[in-house]
């Protein structure tokens, strides 16, 4: 008798946990929750297991942000990457100051609010390009940005475009326009889309066009993707003050004014990581003119010297070794 008092005296305290978790004050224990199950699809009965749509869609809009307005000013960028004799401040310094005997790129560890993170400063902007798998849609052809990076010789590299992923599993084919050398190498659209790439001139392009537009604008690479998170020094704006609660490891590309170009991962899960506004704060700091988001979660990779620095980790926290196979990448390449 005493053994089954017990027994439901743990499963009543269990369940009161429960209840104050999901309903209590915990608001970013609700939101991960929700945004984790919502995101991975396959694990959606989740958030509506403890959630009607109205709670669920409430947290969903959290997200939503204001889109910057306008075209880009290409003009600003004037490429002028060498080395300076003074700074304007601590973070100018952490990107232009090099490293002894490298004069290609610089590695910075730095903070994405309180999440670790990994920064590189590239100083030859004609040497980034679009890495990807062999090909697309042929059935088992992804490939990590490790193996990737090394294929190509890659100095660092990091993961760029989604793909479909449809039972959890991921696959070889790229979520809309592939740009390759000025050509439309994979696309699923005719439509206008949001394209982040380099042109021809060095520059970092985001721009909602066609393939075809985008490739008469100047672009040499490029992949569909998003949201662009900085343009032309302005950035994106939440419609709530949360920033964006949905949490996760983050990959952006960014260039400054100076034609250095920005490569960011963090650390992080699915449901733990930085916000949005988190990453934009971080790439202003160090000068980010204009920027745009990458696949995150458990794509998140960057490679350097052929070495994995982030810790991807799946959905449940685990850490997925050598990387998630994806399809696309950004790469430096050495100088020729």
């Amino acid at each position: 008798m005493r053994k089954t008092t017990i027994f439901f005296l743990l499963v009543d305290l269990i369940a009161i946990a429960c209840f104050i978790l999901f309903y209590g004050p915990y608001e970013d224990f609700r939101n991960t929750i929700v945004n984790t199950a919502m995101v991975t699809k396959t694990h959606q009965y989740i958030a509506y297991t403890f959630y009607d749509e109205d709670t669920i869609q409430k947290i969903l809009d959290l997200n939503k942000y204001i889109p910057v307005s306008g075209s880009m000013d290409l003009d600003a960028i004037v490429i002028d990457t060498k080395e300076k004799k003074s700074y304007d401040n601590e973070y100018d310094e952490a990107v232009l100051k090099r490293d002894k005997g490298n004069d290609d790129y610089k590695y910075l560890k730095v903070k994405v609010g309180k999440y670790n993170a990994h920064m590189i400063a590239i100083y030859h902007p004609e040497n980034v390009e679009l890495i990807t798998i062999k090909s697309f849609k042929k059935g088992g052809g992804q490939e990590t940005i490790l193996n990737m990076c090394k294929r190509t010789g890659g100095l660092v590299c990091i993961n760029a475009g989604g793909f479909k992923d449809p039972d959890g599993w991921g696959s070889d084919i790229p979520n809309g326009y592939v740009i390759k050398d000025g050509e439309i190498i994979y696309s699923e659209t005719d439509d206008k889309q949001d394209i982040i790439g380099i042109t021809k001139d060095h520059k970092l392009l985001l721009v909602n066009a066609t393939g075809e537009e985008a490739i008469a604008m100047g672009m040499k690479d490029g992949i569909q993707f998003g949201p662009f998170l900085i343009v032309n020094g302005e950035s994106i704006k939440y419609t709530s003050s949360a920033g964006g609660y949905d949490r996760a490891a983050r990959v952006a590309i960014a260039q400054r004014k100076d034609g250095v170009i920005l490569f960011l991962a963090t650390e992080g899960t699915h449901g733990s990581g930085p916000t949005m506004k988190e990453v934009i704060d971080t790439l202003e700091l160090y000068g980010a003119y204009n920027a745009a988001n990458l696949d995150g979660g458990t794509s998140a990779q960057m490679v350097v010297n052929n070495k994995l620095v982030n810790n991807p980790k799946n959905v449940f926290g685990q850490s997925v070794s050598g990387g998630r196979r994806v399809v696309t990448g950004f790469g430096l390449m050495p100088s020729k």
